[in-house]
């Protein structure tokens, strides 16, 4: 009841903002003015992967449309953890009941482009999904730029897809895979297909990540095995007003409280089926510990996943846990970067280890890291969470990265430099729809290459592409040019 609340409320404020002729319109972009963006997405509660997208989302955005054509503001849930990213940027607070925050900013921008991954799917909050239809369909309503980037589709209930497909087909979807991309397609929503955008992600200098290994027991020459588990079996996330009052009134639902009146998946079936979940990732590590001369980390790339890392140390004394509440995106993925072996059930886990050749596979609990490992050619290298025998398979998992360790980072080096070529399409839809809701807008002119719509990359990255990719001399000749503009 709850969610179709919430939904009624986002839907009558888009079906008020297309009656504009008798309520007035937003803000419309004119020739000569900056072109206000507003980033919609899920930051400021330390989500590792949400910040990584939104901090080169908005560094590609500005570089091709133009420093100083733009003017940009994020959604931050929490500033306190936001401080310190998305440079240049305003941050605007997301309240937990948000729409009529979402009518106010939607109004005095120019457009919008919806940041979430997970975009349009119910695995883990309606309220979310809502969220990012309500700021696209806002947009469009009032013909402003209305961009999904580098999102994602999976199963939504009922009520949720039917939103999606009344609200977005007057929007660009750009997916980060075909099986996103059909999906919506299917549902009458134009799209592109893209990718994430973590892969142009540059994180703290390596002398960080050494040190900071150093500090908690590595020798700075063994192999390092991270972990980075989660908790898979309390989303979605749902709003309860009931279970509120009740926590208020009698202090009940407070283990499964999210914030507010959003509040996880409980019970005994959860603690089951995460119970299972953490032995195998418990056993399963320690059997490759005996195996292998490795030194094992923890991982949280969320606040939330430092309970699952809590539960698997106390298992393994000793193993050092490092969380986004401590370290911020930049060290966090610099200390990913220096280790030799990943499992994860964090899709940006994988995605922002990457660009370091780390071994990697993946536990997953829905389509992303499934579609990943296809996309590498590692379909061997991905498990369920739910899997009954996890544990075996996953030790099993474990080996293959070492056996196939040189070949696992062939591939892996082969699909960064393919999707940082596939990103760089992105800026030409970006360029496209922005052209055609705005004419008049001074985009660039003249013979472009595909790096030229990247940000400026690293010299790691620069490397990668030209060892993978024969237009490399040209890459390393624009990126020097692009760093010097």
């Amino acid at each position: 009841m709850t969610d179709f609340l919430l939904v009624a409320w986002v839907s009558a404020l888009i079906e008020i903002t297309r009656l504009g002729w008798v309520f007035g319109r937003g803000e419309r972009w004119s020739p000569g003015e900056k072109l206000r963006l507003l980033f919609a997405g899920y930051n400021g509660t330390r989500n590792t992967g949400s910040d990584v997208r939104v901090q080169e989302m908005l560094r590609q955005v500005r570089h091709v449309l133009g420093a100083d054509n733009v003017d940009f503001s994020v959604m931050s849930q929490n500033f306190d953890l936001t401080r310190g990213y998305f440079e240049g940027t305003r941050q605007v607070h997301l309240p937990d009941v948000f729409p009529p925050f979402l009518y106010r900013e939607v109004r005095a921008n120019h457009g919008v482009i919806a940041c979430e991954g997970s975009m349009f799917k119910s695995k883990f909050a309606n309220a979310l999904t809502t969220m990012m239809i309500g700021s696209l369909g806002l947009a469009s309503a009032e013909n402003k730029l209305s961009l999904a980037y580098g999102g994602e589709a999976g199963h939504m209930d009922r009520m949720i897809e039917e939103m999606c497909a009344r609200y977005v087909r007057d929007s660009l979807v750009i997916t980060r895979n075909v099986e996103s991309q059909q999906l919506l397609s299917e549902m009458g929503i134009p799209t592109e297909l893209g990718t994430d955008t973590a892969w142009t992600f540059e994180p703290r200098a390596p002398e960080f990540a050494q040190n900071t290994l150093r500090d908690a027991g590595w020798d700075g020459k063994t192999p390092i095995l991270v972990i980075c588990p989660i908790h898979p079996f309390v989303w979605p996330v749902k709003a309860s007003i009931a279970k509120y009052l009740a926590s208020v009134a009698t202090g009940a639902y407070k283990e499964s409280q999210y914030r507010t009146v959003y509040f996880h998946e409980s019970g005994a079936e959860v603690d089951r089926k995460y119970k299972h979940y953490i032995s195998a990732f418990t056993n399963a590590t320690k059997a490759f510990c005996e195996r292998h001369r490795v030194f094992p980390i923890l991982v949280a790339m969320e606040k939330l996943d430092a309970v699952a890392c809590r539960d698997i140390a106390a298992s393994i004394p000793g193993t050092p846990i490092f969380t986004s509440d401590e370290y911020d995106m930049f060290e966090l993925v610099g200390i990913l970067r220096a280790c030799t072996y990943m499992v994860s059930s964090r899709y940006h886990g994988i995605v922002t280890c990457m660009p370091s050749l780390v071994a990697s596979a993946g536990v997953t609990m829905d389509e992303r890291i499934r579609n990943l490992m296809r996309e590498r050619g590692h379909s061997h290298l991905f498990l369920t969470v739910e899997d009954a025998d996890l544990e075996p398979k996953l030790l099993q998992v474990m080996e293959t990265l070492v056996a196939e360790a040189d070949a696992v980072r062939d591939g892996i080096g082969r699909t960064v430099v393919r999707n940082l070529k596939v990103m760089a399409r992105m800026g030409t839809y970006l360029e496209g729809a922005v052209r055609q809701t705005y004419p008049e807008f001074p985009l660039r002119q003249g013979v472009l290459s595909w790096e030229d719509y990247l940000p400026p990359l690293s010299e790691n990255l620069v490397k990668l592409v030209e060892r993978y990719d024969s237009s490399a001399p040209a890459l390393q000749h624009t990126a020097a040019g692009t760093a010097a503009r």
